[in-house]
């Protein structure tokens, strides 16, 4: 069998759980229509890093994939929060429920015309369509799991959708995973740290503490985006005021 096909067969995986997930969604079950997209995520990490390590990266595989991510992280949530929530609201439940997919669709031709340029970086241009996907999947398993009591977030769902999507197509960074090995976790422990704290919620919390980290990195590199402009605008302020003296 040639390698090639091992990094494939993951991403297949990947597709299968976004297709089970939207299955699982038109059967009412949305809990498990939201692990399933969560499930497609970590197929959708392992098997660009089995491309890597078997040194079988390709344009098919880039492609596959591409393909993959606009079922499992595009269809599968857009369908998922409209039979949860937005068909309450006819035809602007629809539009509000296309924007993740749509939106997805957008970012992933960018990356893919911009791969190049984005892995010499380390970080993405927007962000990452599989992040959008869990934030809105896990926003739905944490609702679900709590039931009535928290109806005021139904009140987020709307705000919420619009900014990941908005976040997909903007210009905002987000730093690619750090990778968990020896060398990493001894130059920043923090992501030691930052890793069992948050396997720890997630344990507590019977997993939907996974709402909070997935809207806390989008939030994070939306904070970080301003901060940078503010620091940047400041200092482009400071130099003019250099030169002039």
């Amino acid at each position: 069998m040639k390698k090639s096909y091992i990094p494939n067969t993951i991403t297949a995986f990947s597709l299968l759980s976004g297709f089970l997930s939207i299955i699982f969604t038109s059967k009412g079950d949305f809990q498990l229509a939201a692990v399933m997209i969560f499930a497609a995520s970590i197929f959708d990490l392992i098997d660009g890093i089995v491309a890597r390590l078997l040194k079988t990266t390709s344009q098919f595989g880039v492609e596959l994939d591409s393909l993959a991510d606009v079922v499992s992280f595009g269809a599968a949530p857009a369908f998922l929060i409209y039979s949860f929530h937005f068909y309450q609201l006819d035809t602007l439940g629809i539009v509000i429920s296309a924007l993740p997919l749509i939106f997805g669709a957008m970012r992933l031709a960018r990356f893919n015309s911009q791969l190049v340029e984005i892995e010499t970086k380390g970080d993405f241009k927007g962000l990452p369509i599989p992040l959008s996907a869990i934030t809105i999947a896990m926003f739905v398993y944490y609702v679900h799991n709590n039931g009535e009591f928290i109806k005021p977030l139904f009140y987020i769902s709307v705000p919420l959708i619009l900014l990941v999507s908005i976040a997909m197509v903007s210009n905002i960074k987000y730093s690619a995973f750090p990778k968990l090995n020896r060398t990493t976790l001894r130059g920043k422990p923090i992501y030691l740290f930052l890793t069992v704290v948050g396997l720890i919620l997630i344990f507590l919390t019977d997993g939907t503490a996974l709402f909070y980290i997935f809207l806390g990195i989008v939030l994070f590199g939306i904070f970080r985006h301003f901060i940078k402009r503010i620091i940047g605008s400041k200092e482009e302020n400071f130099d003019l005021n250099k030169k002039q003296i």
